[in-house]
């Protein structure tokens, strides 16, 4: 019989452990890299762009020396239109007039926004300048998208197995709780007194032939027919587990003693891990309470870190920020001063959007049940009612 030291066994679940984190780890690097790649080659062209004084640049210095000129000594009379003149010429004005290129497409923050684009946030105050800048930013965000949402996909899987199991194990735990409290201390303790006979009478060591069972069990002959037909039918049972189990070591034992075939073996079973993608997430069941309760928990906990480097923000304006970036609709209304800060929280915006993706397909869910609901409702409603005639 061969056997296998303890290092060997070792090395193979390593083996087992790193081809099953492979397709995880390969999308999220790829996804690291491409960010960095698109960081690297936006500083380059939008940060060594040429500043020039544009023809709307110099209307707007002209008309603002106008109106502070205009403004006289007394200011009760002048403010309100002053106030008004100010606001509509500052709306005009573009912000690239007052942004130095190399401090705003430095590397972290082109990075920065390039997160913004794969992510389909887009705050709107960080934009490319430069036609090639824009062109390029099409083609990025046309395979970062993609790239993204298969990241989006893989981990929901991974969160949807996790949230599922938990939400599992608290039913169970849930479950025995109330039974606990419902049975008497005799009723259990009769139960399992039956549990544990049943047990031991169907456990058999070693496979035995009908007829062995039969001799072996004499007990059986004195037993009534409908028992002792349970008990015989328990016991096959029993047998035909324990004779599988040897062919499972057996094809172990030839898949060990050629390396070749086990190589092929993992990296089909790697290739179908890349099949299964989605699958997960589309067998998650748990209320939509239990999703709006974890997406409140995970912003309120950026939340209460974020204004600790942001001293312009306190928690409202933080969860704000948070759930708008989360949700990818990025108004741009709140600002961050220190966005290279906030990059550390890269890991925090995939896995709260891979959240909030779970929640709104919970929701779509519930809402497609909703309306084959009110759909099959209206049309029995609709339906002609039978008319009984008399014979």
């Amino acid at each position: 019989m061969a056997t296998t030291s303890q290092p060997q066994r070792g090395k193979t679940t390593c083996k087992k452990i790193f081809w099953a984190v492979f397709p995880h780890a390969c999308f999220i690097l790829s996804l690291v890299i491409y960010a960095f790649l698109g960081a690297l080659m936006f500083s380059h062209i939008e940060g060594t762009r040429e500043v020039t004084v544009s023809e709307e640049y110099r209307t707007f210095l002209q008309n603002l020396t106008f109106l502070a000129r205009k403004f006289s000594d007394n200011v009760t009379e002048n403010e309100k239109m002053f106030k008004d003149n100010i606001r509509e010429l500052f709306n005009t004005a573009d912000p690239v007039w007052f942004i130095n290129p190399e401090d705003r497409w430095s590397f972290f923050g082109s990075l920065f926004f390039c997160c913004t684009v794969f992510t389909t946030v887009g705050y709107g105050n960080t934009y490319p300048v430069t036609r090639i800048g824009k062109y390029l930013c099409m083609l990025y965000a046309l395979f970062g998208i993609p790239l993204m949402f298969l990241v989006l996909t893989d981990m929901g899987d991974i969160l949807a197995t996790v949230l599922s199991k938990s939400y599992n194990e608290f039913r169970k735990l849930q479950s025995k709780i109330l039974a606990s409290k419902l049975c008497s201390g005799s009723t259990c303790s009769k139960r399992k007194e039956l549990k544990s006979g049943a047990q031991s009478r169907i456990v058999i060591n070693e496979p035995l032939t009908i007829m062995e069972v039969l001799k072996s069990q004499s007990g059986v002959k004195r037993r009534p027919v409908k028992y002792r037909n349970v008990e015989l039918f328990e016991m096959l049972i029993a047998r035909e587990n324990e004779s599988t189990q040897p062919a499972r070591n057996k094809s172990m034992e030839r898949w060990s003693s050629c390396p070749e075939l086990a190589r092929e073996k993992t990296v089909s079973r790697v290739i179908k891990n890349f099949d299964k993608i989605g699958k997960e997430l589309e067998k998650l069941d748990v209320p939509i309470v239990l999703m709006v309760l974890v997406i409140f928990l995970y912003i309120s906990c950026a939340a209460a870190i974020l204004p600790n480097w942001e001293k312009n923000m306190d928690f409202q304006e933080a969860f704000y920020f948070c759930f708008i970036t989360l949700t990818t609709i990025g108004f741009g209304d709140t600002k961050l001063e220190h966005p290279k800060f906030f990059l550390f929280f890269s890991l925090y915006i995939i896995i709260g959007m891979e959240i909030v993706f779970i929640a709104f397909k919970l929701g779509q869910d519930r809402l497609i049940v909703l309306y084959k609901k009110v759909i099959s409702f209206c049309a029995e409603k609709n339906m002609p009612s039978k008319k009984i005639y008399p014979k």
